[in-house]
């Protein structure tokens, strides 16, 4: 099933923001500091998330990029490519992540590695260009458009130029290490292959998107465990132009609605990490702003879901529920005080951006 909407604006309200350690620029090494953190000069402060890897679904970014949101002016720095030998993995920068994070008006910061340590016969450790990251972070200091702008312009004059920086350091980090990596003809192809224009670089990104959509619409993977195995594509389209080629963990399809739901489980605690709860809420601040939602060219009503199950549950609750009902839940499952204080949370955060949570024993 193939599922269609549109993101036209994005109003959403964070409980489960967590409190950021603030570093001063003057003295900071971006290799040294946090994942996400606050940067302060003078009197303005930024909120700054790092990437391990261009590709979304390493290392659970979406969770630091979650914990800057509530911070007026925020910024994530991504890696353009990460090569970790010819053994490993090779990843490049996506045309849908940095139209999420113009939607969610998160400027970027198109970065690269410059050193790096062997292990084995692969390479670890790599740190980014430290002067070249501080300079891009000043400059968004000094912009006074939107995070779109900022990352639009970045991609038409600066990507070509950094993609030749990659070259550069990845060279020297295999002479260095005496690791082989993946060689520059891949990196020349998506150097030609995006082009001087973002509307290739889209294209580009998309298809490479689609293949992956295809491939997880028949991967169950192993942090979800769902009622059903309704899985659905789903294409968001924003304002932008950009499309997001995603896929819905489950669907319950009705005559009037379709619930999206996404979800996260575990199987050794009576909850999934805070970290997958967050990677989960980003999809609910996109699904709980779509509009003109269609299946098979017909609107219909859509309702976000995050189902959080476990294998130690006992029983099962929502956010609609009562008090009652949700403390009874709590004690029954002897839930600790930081776990009582997590669920508490998620509601509030469900019940202010009107998307529902379950927390459920696993089927």
């Amino acid at each position: 099933m193939e599922i269609k909407g549109q993101i036209t604006g994005i109003k959403y309200k964070l409980i489960l923001a967590e409190n950021l350690k603030e570093f001063d620029i003057k003295s900071i090494n971006i290799n040294e500091t946090p994942s996400v953190f606050l940067l302060k000069d003078n009197k303005q402060r930024v909120a700054i998330s790092k990437w391990v890897s261009p590709k979304r679904t390493r290392s659970y970014p979406f969770e630091r990029v979650y914990n800057t949101l509530h911070i007026a002016k925020k910024i994530t720095i991504i890696p353009i490519i990460k090569d970790e030998g010819a053994d490993g993995d090779r990843d490049f920068l996506q045309w849908d992540t940095v139209s999420l994070m113009s939607l969610l008006d998160v400027f970027v910061i198109f970065a690269y590695y410059e050193k790096a340590e062997k292990l084995n016969n692969k390479i670890t450790k790599q740190q980014f260009n430290n002067r070249y990251v501080i300079s891009k972070i000043k400059e968004i200091q000094n912009y006074h458009s939107s995070a779109l702008h900022w990352n639009l312009y970045e991609l038409n004059q600066n990507l070509h130029k950094i993609i030749d920086k990659v070259k550069v350091s990845y060279t020297k980090i295999e002479n260095d290490t005496g690791i082989k990596l993946h060689g520059l003809k891949g990196i020349d192809k998506f150097k030609e292959k995006i082009g001087k224009d973002v509307s290739l670089f889209m294209e580009f990104s998309r298809d490479k998107a689609l293949h992956a959509q295809a491939r997880e619409y028949v991967t169950r993977q192993p942090k979800e465990s769902l009622s059903t195995l309704t899985k659905a594509k789903i294409t968001i389209t924003n304002y932008l132009g950009g499309q997001y080629f995603l896929t819905v963990d489950e669907i319950i399809l009705g005559s009037h609605k379709v619930s999206l739901i996404e979800g996260k489980h575990s199987r050794n605690s009576l909850l999934p990490s805070k970290g997958d709860i967050k990677d989960g809420l980003l999809k609910m601040i996109l699904y709980s702003n779509l509009t003109l939602v269609t299946i098979k060219g017909k609107k219909i009503n859509s309702e976000a879901v995050l189902s959080l199950t476990s294998t130690k549950i006992n029983g099962a609750i929502n956010s609609k529920d009562t008090k009652k009902e949700i403390l009874n839940f709590i004690e029954r499952n002897n839930f600790t005080q930081q776990q009582k204080l997590l669920v508490d949370s998620i509601i509030s955060e469900a019940k202010k951006n009107k998307f529902l949570i379950k927390i459920q024993h696993s089927q």
